[in-house]
């Protein structure tokens, strides 16, 4: 039992990692001493991996018949099969082997006692969280036990997570530098996924990237790109980009970077309202329309607390969101400021999540563990990232407004979305000169400085 609650309370800290912990003030609200701090990355749950799960697939005695019978089977199927796992965690480990026909896979086995004992953790998670609400009544999460609930037996069902994976991979087909593992179906069941096999380095590995000359910049901008197409246009969004679930490499063929999208276990699917709204919002962030934050925090349920929902979304304080969270740089003092007094105001934060739509949940978990990514390869979201979101929001309400009007008015928001993303792209081409004139001054500041060589 013990085991169990703690790996139930790591499973709370990662979903208040992954929303963040906001100041506010104690007694009324003043958006000047807003701030948002992201308290951790949403990995919680590999952390702690029980003794169970480590051991499952020992718990045969060697030498017995029945282990005799399981070694005799994978032998039917595989050439090779290497026992060590590459990777565990809380649901099931992923083995590499080689198929008779020759091909390399990997092959995800769902842990024996997953199934049996996930009734019995939600179960657990519900007793500690109603048992919190007794002790501190201003905290409100029966809402991770909710989605508990409903995510969890997607997330048992391999054969859903293939069908993710597979739809994924269709709708963003376009992107030539995202590779996304085939299924092979013929050998997958409910608890077996057998899938491509792709190497790689995780995504926040500097020094795998540098050895093998991929830039950083590049495949954080990839990230954004992906990640937005997904959340704006698509609304169907992977939840669970921690590194281990993101790999990046060098193509075999063609030397270009890629990135390896793993575990499709965890999707987000977003409703048309929400998505639009979420638009609407991220739009106004971007370009700094405060009224209209105002409104889509509200429509999205933050009521009073918009200015929390908009330091939670962005990750900065209430005074960068106000000059413009695409001009003002964070600072290391807006860090520290955050960092220090992140705890007071956790009783709001639980306030302004049970009120928020459901989907906005698992959207915070999936932003915290992106902006970790970013944090770890030193390339914290720019102006350019910014402006590949504004796209996609632009490209996403075009499309909407389309669909229920005349011919001629569809003519007429096609020409405004064209204008509207020249704009996009002329903004990001006097950034990038702007960018070059100043590096070409820093070069001469430095040459102008150095000693003459004698």
């Amino acid at each position: 039992m013990a085991r169990r609650a703690l790996k139930l309370a790591s499973w709370t800290s990662m979903a208040l990692a992954a929303s963040g912990f906001y100041l506010y003030s104690n007694k009324y609200l003043d958006p000047n001493d807003f701030g948002a701090v992201r308290v951790g990355r949403a990995v919680a749950t590999t952390a702690i991996i029980s003794y169970d799960y480590l051991t499952s697939l020992r718990s045969v005695p060697y030498g017995s018949e029945e282990y005799l019978k399981l070694r005799s089977e994978i032998h039917d199927l595989f050439v090779s099969f290497d026992d060590t796992p590459l990777g565990t965690a809380s649901l099931a480990q992923v083995h590499k082997a080689v198929l008779r026909d020759g091909r390399t896979v990997a092959v995800k086995v769902q842990h024996p006692k997953v199934q049996a004992q996930s009734s019995k953790d939600i179960l657990l998670m519900e007793v500690l969280v109603l048992a919190v609400k007794q002790l501190f009544p201003e905290f409100e999460f029966m809402w991770l036990v909710d989605e508990a609930k409903k995510n969890l037996p997607l997330e048992l069902d391999f054969l859903n997570e293939g069908r993710n994976a597979e739809k994924v991979a269709q709708m963003l087909q376009h992107f030539d530098f995202l590779k996304v593992p085939q299924i092979f179906w013929e050998l997958s069941t409910k608890r077996v996924l057998l899938m491509e096999f792709v190497d790689g380095g995780q995504v926040n590995d500097r020094d795998y990237m540098e050895r093998n000359k991929i830039d950083v910049n590049e495949i954080s901008r990839h990230l954004g790109k992906m990640y937005s197409e997904m959340v704006f246009v698509h609304g169907f969004v992977h939840c669970d980009p921690h590194p281990g679930n993101v790999l990046v490499r060098k193509r075999p063929d063609t030397g270009k970077a890629e990135i390896v999208l793993l575990d499709h276990g965890l999707y987000q699917v977003l409703t048309e309202e929400f998505r639009l709204d979420y638009c609407h919002l991220w739009q106004s962030l971007i370009w700094t329309d405060m009224k209209r934050v105002k409104k889509y925090c509200q429509r999205l349920g933050a009521g009073d607390l918009y200015p929390l929902l908009a330091c939670m979304l962005t990750a900065r304080s209430w005074n960068s969101v106000n000059r413009g969270i695409s001009q003002a740089p964070v600072t290391a003092a807006e860090d520290s400021e955050i960092r220090n007094n992140a705890a007071t105001y956790l009783p709001q934060i639980s306030q302004l999540l049970s009120h928020v739509p459901r989907q906005m949940l698992l959207i915070f978990k999936t932003n915290d563990l992106l902006r970790g990514i970013e944090a770890a390869l030193g390339t914290r979201a720019s102006a350019s990232s910014f402006l590949n979101m504004s796209r996609c929001c632009v490209r996403a309400l075009a499309a909407h407004k389309k669909k229920t009007c005349s011919f001629f008015r569809r003519i007429q928001i096609s020409f405004s979305e064209a204008f509207s993303l020249w704009q996009i792209n002329l903004h990001e081409l006097i950034l990038r000169v702007k960018g070059l004139r100043l590096g070409r001054r820093l070069l001469a500041l430095l040459c102008w400085r150095l000693p003459a060589p004698h």
